[in-house]
């Protein structure tokens, strides 16, 4: 008998005897019915019982291409794709692990440092390592072409300046005496030397011929690490040429490339540069890219420039403290650089320390210590005239528990420190604007890029045989032709040049505003004329616009009070006087941007009470301003300003045969540094098949940082599902004439390509699981696409200034060689230099010829309710970036999304599990409204007496609801009672 049979009848013997026992009554005795089993004669040989084999999950990869599309007028145009050659493919790149320590054993965590150390290794023990270049991360990765003499090396290295770069806490800023300058004694080595040991180790090599592979479609681990070691070369060439590098974009210290956008903060423009495979072979992508730096120079300029003050004794010094911590400066006259790590406590004429004093000495014959201020050494021991430093606080560079104090005009900001914060909108503005370029001027920015970088030159790239052409790429694309769009009255028309209006044309499904009123927040303007304006502009376009209830002016007295406070104030007068809530209020803001007032103004509409709201600034207003703000307000209210004609029909390929529901998905995170800030899902859906201009969206929050959408299909138990994909599902079923889509398309916006898998076997196994939670026996055929804008590649036209026309798409030469992918330009590029979408199709069951589904692609750019232009993005993802974007600092308390679509929705868990289904409004004795919450639909019906239902706040079908805890709501949301 062979030993695993054995181990495996003893084990079963075993488990078959403690079932016995836990089955013994409570005397200890077996039960009569289980006798003891049988002996097993000695020659018999157990039969080893063979497990049913574990189903094994099939992993999707994305489709192959089938073809390439035919339809639309040709067009030529150039791409910022530069040619690559590589001379041969025989070799191998041997991959590196390097690490770096100091003398006594502690690991070099300091960035920058690495560099330089390798730097030397390859200066002093060059004939070692027989001559080899070097490609290095900065990190722990080390390339070369072919090996190095030994698969294991250990050097050791003297940097003669690297403290110029960081501080030790105890030595002086300049090197003459002060405080803490006694230290020094205690180092034997001279003073600014470091001695580092460095360990180079052999990891793994890599076939350059995974390059060619990768270029006929056949990707591999090897032929994405053969493409990064070039990547590597590229961001070591812009190293040493002293660039900061941010991944594979790349900025030099030049102050031609910097702009003012505010508050202490430049734009840096610099260039991106990347290897990639494309259908027409190796190319190198270069293209634009802006930073954010901190303001070189004095430091008291970037305090002042960032908190907008007058002079430096009116800074707020707890502010400062953040904005300059871990910053480099040099210190005049050393000029000598230190990391800064905090300020003074007390200013700089009060601020003491202890100063050895040579030439005095104590009983036991050691150095007297002399109490003295910072500004009497600097001024009366260094004979350093300071001017202003006196009542401000110190640099402090050194460590909290030795601090090395310097006056603050003695510090001036090093170049290239990047600004990682978030930025204000004036900034966001201010940099949009001052980045723009023509399509010919970024054209002639990019071969003047190419030429500097002289790539050409670059050992490393010589000896991998790469050659880069100087010469834009030139591919083929095709311009679709815009579809035909129905307005009101059965008028259709076709769109030109990516645009339209609604000049003498009504909308083709208006709604009307019945509960209304204005709110003015001390903007200069004639509140009675403007509203007859808008109701007579309400009448041209079919909208029926009823008086307004009243028109709410802000008292003179809260126009100083906090923004915050002043919508409080409003709110309370509105609430005072209304009779129940209404179902839109139009807010007329005091400035024609960025109005610090808009924010707490959408929060407290949507996150408190879920009033539709529109906020303009009443400035230059006129019949075509008056239009495209009736256009925003139509669509929340439930409202379709326009449709393709083909919805009508219906005749969308594919689409319009069979129940076809299309998403858009998207999550956005919190602003950078805002680790513990949840991250919001949002999913949009059309609605009432065939149409796919109505969408809706359904809104989450899940993990911060977390881009995989966790919460599409969401069991609690056998019978409920609570994900978003459910909800999706049962409101296309409702408004679809009871029809269950048998085609689903999932537009995913915000994912890289390195999560193209985890969209495929993540996400849309959620979506197929909520699909056979409903019915088993349901199986919809899906297609999903990927959309991305933030790349680097743009189209140009040949021999021309303008931007490629609307309806560019372009699917060959410098696409992926083997996946389904097309980028296209859809909108019209009216200012600086058009960018297109770049659409990976992952995952097509349908079987979308390539001119159906690029058309539909189109098509769909031309459904977005809020505007009268094609976008650039299909407009179930631009619905779904600005459902995840709506309050997304505000997420603590969960938000009604003021968006342009149909109906909004969300849902949420209360009360053990159970979905809150209704609020209701009880009037109080100083008129406002008291959330009550219900905890089924059922509830709802019973007789309330004194309470009434909200007013309907999207739709017929919407209502608000509300979770209460107390006296304190902590969810609010807008449900739809199909």
């Amino acid at each position: 008998m062979e030993s695993g049979n054995v181990g495996f009848y003893t084990l079963f013997s075993l488990c078959k005897f403690q079932d016995m026992d836990s089955e013994q009554d409570g005397n200890g005795a077996l039960p009569e019915s289980l006798p003891p089993p049988p002996p097993v004669p000695p020659d018999v040989v157990p039969i080893k019982v063979e497990s049913e084999p574990a189903k094994k999950k099939v992993v999707r990869v994305p489709m192959a291409r089938r073809g390439l599309g035919s339809k639309g007028q040709k067009i030529t145009l150039l791409t910022n794709h530069f040619k690559v050659n590589v001379g041969s493919v025989d070799g191998h790149f041997f991959h590196y692990c390097v690490s770096l320590s100091y003398e006594d054993g502690r690991l070099v965590d300091g960035k920058g440092v690495g560099r330089k150390v390798i730097d030397r290794v390859q200066e002093t023990y060059s004939n070692e390592l027989d001559g080899k270049d070097f490609a290095y991360d900065g990190e722990k990765s080390l390339f070369t072409v072919g090996p190095l003499p030994n698969n294991k090396h250990e050097f050791t290295v003297v940097l003669e300046d690297v403290t110029s770069n960081r501080n030790n806490g105890n030595a002086s800023p300049d090197g003459h005496d002060s405080p803490n300058a006694h230290d020094r004694k205690r180092i034997k080595r001279p003073y600014q030397s470091k001695t580092f040991k460095v360990d180079i180790s052999f990891a793994a090599k890599i076939p350059m011929l995974a390059i060619q592979n990768a270029l006929r479609g056949q990707e591999s681990e090897n032929s994405q690490e053969a493409l990064r070691v070039l990547d590597i070369i590229l961001r070591q060439h812009a190293a040493k040429q002293g660039c900061l590098l941010v991944r594979q974009s790349f900025f030099q210290n030049n102050p031609d490339n910097f702009t003012d956008i505010g508050g202490g903060v430049l734009g840096c423009r610099g260039f991106h540069s990347s290897f990639r495979a494309s259908q027409g072979g190796l190319s190198l992508n270069i293209d634009v890219s802006t930073t954010m730096i901190i303001q070189p120079g004095p430091v008291v300029d970037f305090l002042l420039a960032n908190q907008n003050a007058r002079d430096p004794y009116s800074l707020d010094w707890t502010k400062a403290k953040r904005s300059l911590k871990n910053l480099r400066i040099k210190v005049n006259p050393s000029n000598q650089e230190y990391k800064i790590t905090g300020l003074s406590e007390q200013m700089c004429k009060d601020q003491l320390f202890s100063l050895k004093q040579k030439s005095v000495k104590n009983d036991n014959g050691e150095a007297e210590n002399l109490e003295i201020t910072v500004y009497d050494y600097f001024v009366n021991h260094r004979n350093i005239q300071l001017s202003y430093s006196a009542d401000l606080p110190c640099i402090n560079v050194g460590k909290p528990k030795r601090p090395t104090y310097i006056p603050l005009e003695l510090c001036s900001l090093v170049s290239l420190q990047r600004y990682t914060k978030a930025l204000t909108t004036f900034q966001r503005a201010s940099l949009v604007e001052k980045s723009r370029q023509k399509p010919q001027e970024r054209m002639t920015v990019l071969s003047s890029a190419l030429q500097r970088s002289n790539y050409n030159a670059d050992s490393m790239l010589r000896s991998c045989g790469v050659a880069i052409s100087s010469n834009f790429t030139q591919v083929e694309g095709r311009v679709l032709p815009a579809p035909r769009l129905k307005v009101g009255n059965g008028e259709d028309f076709f769109p030109r040049n990516g645009r339209w209006n609604f000049n003498n044309k009504k909308l083709v499904e208006p709604t009307k505003i019945e509960r209304w009123a204005v709110v003015n927040f001390s903007a200069r303007c004639d509140t009675n004329s403007l509203v007859r304006d808008l109701i007579r502009c309400g009448d041209m376009k079919g909208i029926r616009i009823d008086p307004p209830f009243d028109v709410f002016q802000e008292s003179n007295q809260n126009r100083r009070c906090s923004p915050v406070v002043r919508v409080e104030k409003m709110f309370e007068d509105i609430q005072s006087k209304l009779p129940g809530a209404p179902q839109f209020l139009l807010c007329l803001l005091p400035d024609r941007k960025n109005s610090d007032l808009y924010g707490p103004w959408k929060r407290k509409n949507l996150a408190e009470f879920g009033i539709v709201t529109q906020c303009m600034a009443p400035t230059r207003v006129n019949d075509q301003y008056l239009t495209n703000l009736l256009l925003k307000i139509n669509a929340k209210l439930g409202g379709l300003n326009s449709m393709l004609a083909i919805e009508q029909t219906p005749s969308i390929p594919v689409v319009s045969k069979v129940p076809t529901i299309i998403l858009g998905m998207d999550v956005s995170h919190g602003s950078p540094g805002q680790s513990d800030i949840p991250s919001i899902a949002a999913v949009v859906s059309s609605r009432q098949w065939p149409l796919i201009s109505r969408y809706r969206a359904s809104v989450r929050t899940q993990s911060p940082k977390l881009e995989m959408i966790d919460s599409l299909f969401k069991r609690v138990s056998d019978k409920e599902d609570e994900g978003i994909i459910r909800e999706v599902l049962l409101d296309f079923y409702t408004s679809s004439g009871k029809r269950k889509p048998d085609q689903i398309i999932i537009f995913r916006d915000g994912v890289s390509e390195s999560q193209f898998n985890q969209v495929l076997n993540i996400e849309l196994d959620q979506v197929i699981e909520a699909c056979k939670f409903l019915d088993e026996n349901w199986n919809p055929k899906f297609v999903v696409i990927v959309a991305q804008k933030n790349h680097h590649t743009k189209f140009f036209q040949q021999g021309s200034p303008d931007n490629v026309p609307p309806g560019t798409v372009i699917d060959n030469k410098i696409c992926h060689p083997k996946n389904n992918d097309f980028y296209l330009c859809a909108h019209a590029g009216m200012i600086g230099t058009t960018r297109p979408t770049h659409y990976h199709v992952l995952l097509d069951q349908i079987g979308f010829s390539a001119d159906d589904l690029q058309e539909l692609v189109h098509s769909l750019s031309y459904v977005y309710q809020r505007s009268t232009t094609a976008i650039s993005v299909v407009a179930p993802i631009c619905y779904a970036h600005l459902a995840a974007s709506q309050d997304k600092t505000d997420v603590a308390q969960p938000v009604v999304l003021d968006m342009d679509i149909s109906e909004v929705h969300k849902s949420t868990n209360v009360a053990k599990g159970k979905s809150v289904s209704h609020f209701v409004a009880e009037s109080s004795s100083k008129g406002g409204l008291r959330p009550v919450v219900f905890a089924s639909r059922e509830e709802v019906n019973k007789e309330t007496p004194g309470v009434t239902p909200i007013p309907h706040v999207h739709t017929g079908k919407d209502i608000v609801v509300a979770v209460v805890s107390g006296e304190k709501i902590i969810s609010r949301e807008v449900w739809s009672l199909v």
